[in-house]
């Protein structure tokens, strides 16, 4: 048989096997062809889950050696390959290799359904899940399922309240090592991506592109129900509240409930007293933003918000005006919340 021939065989014959693409070991689950018995072996452990390899400082298992070899290196902090272009150095040759890809713009792996390539091998198999819609990692405390083991890790992190990474800066401390990174923008003042239209810059590449359909008007995201569109998908997840009546963010000391987390946030204050958002000139404090923003316009004057040619221009946005009609106005006119209908 193939297995026999290549365990006699000796290792020049071997590596001649691996030279000319022969495969001739093919793995009995998900049958794909193998070049040696050893790695045979090793992909194996893939379906069975074996971990024969175990770190002596932390217990973490491994499928193979060459990995637990690369994590031994986490321990002792060695990075022993380095970058030649940017210097940055890695635990493994391997990783060097792919980061490398980053240099070259080399992305060897292509999509055989969308043609969208990929630095990573192992990144293009996470991408075609999404076209198999695979979620092969699934959370054992609310089912819930994932593309990768690393976002089932992370997702677990909700149910156990973890929360490891910290930020050195205010101690703020996140589920995933992204999401540190994202947040040390907002000290570094670090606006990486920006608008090619108005400049405007961005901490995050997927809020650069919410931004950018401000512009082109474009909403793909579809409310199935009414028919609205939106230009972020956040806001659709939020609107769709509206039908369901659901609210599932929950204040822990009064038990009220609220469709939207930053109105539960809002809601929060109100029981601590507390007023994050001060006045640069006057120093007066506020619970929002929004309504800093407002105060702002007793200093500087300005009042941008113009509704029709029979009320006069107000310094506070939409947002905090009750709005109706009246029969001699085309219009909508705007009144304030609290004068008893009285035009301002």
């Amino acid at each position: 048989t193939a297995l026999d021939r290549i365990h006699n065989e000796t290792e020049p014959q071997r590596n001649q096997l691996i030279s000319h693409g022969s495969k001739p070991f093919s793995c009995v689950t998900c049958g794909k062809g193998i070049t040696t018995k050893s790695n045979l072996v090793r992909h194996m452990r893939i379906h069975t889950d074996e971990k024969p390899f175990s770190c002596t400082s932390c217990e973490k298992r491994y499928s193979s050696k060459f990995c637990l070899t690369r994590h031994m290196n986490s321990h002792t902090g060695q990075k022993p390959f380095s970058c030649e272009t940017c210097g940055k150095a890695f635990r493994s040759n391997s990783d060097l290799l792919l980061h490398m890809n980053i240099h070259t713009g080399e992305k060897p792996f292509s999509c055989v359904t969308c043609g969208k390539n990929f630095t990573t091998k192992s990144n293009l198999v996470v991408h075609m899940r999404t076209h198999t819609c695979q979620k092969p990692f699934s959370c054992e405390t609310c089912g819930k399922r994932f593309t990768t083991k690393s976002n089932l890790v992370v997702h677990m992190r909700t149910h156990t309240g973890q929360k490891p990474f910290s930020c050195e800066t205010c101690s703020k401390s996140f589920r995933c090592q992204i999401s540190l990174t994202l947040h040390m923008r907002t000290h570094t003042s670090e606006w990486p991506f920006s608008c090619g239209t108005c400049g405007k810059g961005f901490h995050e590449k997927r809020f650069l592109n919410d931004h950018k359909r401000t512009h082109t008007g474009e909403r793909p995201f579809s409310c199935g129900t009414c028919g609205k569109s939106f230009h972020q998908k956040a806001i659709l997840k939020s609107h769709l509240r509206t039908h369901t009546d659901e609210k599932p963010f929950s204040c822990e000391t009064c038990g009220k409930r609220f469709s939207q987390k930053g109105n539960l946030t809002s809601h929060m204050w109100t029981h601590t007293s507390e007023k994050p958002f001060s006045c640069e000139t006057c120093g007066k404090r506020f619970r929002q933003k929004r309504y800093l923003n407002d105060h702002k316009g007793t200093h500087t004057g300005e009042k941008p918000f113009s509704y029709c040619n029979y009320i006069q221009t107000f310094d506070s946005p939409v947002v905090d005006l009750k709005f109706v009609f009246y029969g001699w106005c085309s219009k909508q006119m705007s009144i304030r919340k609290n004068m008893n209908g009285r035009l301002v």
